[in-house]
């Protein structure tokens, strides 16, 4: 299944992490204009691969 964005909320916690300057660029980049935070697209894109890390495991 490809990466979709969904724009649906959880709970959460806070977490500080650094990114490289060029990644916030592209995903500024690939969510603008979109009902997506910064946030909501990080979270899905680690959701999205750790599903793949562990279909990938079985």
């Amino acid at each position: 299944m490809a990466f979709q964005l969904k724009t649906d909320r959880k709970e959460t916690e806070n977490k500080t992490i650094r990114f490289p300057v060029s990644l916030i660029n592209q995903i500024e980049s690939e969510i603008n204009g979109k009902p997506v935070s910064f946030s909501s697209f990080v979270i899905q894109a680690c959701e999205y691969a750790l599903k793949d890390l562990q279909k990938n495991k079985d």
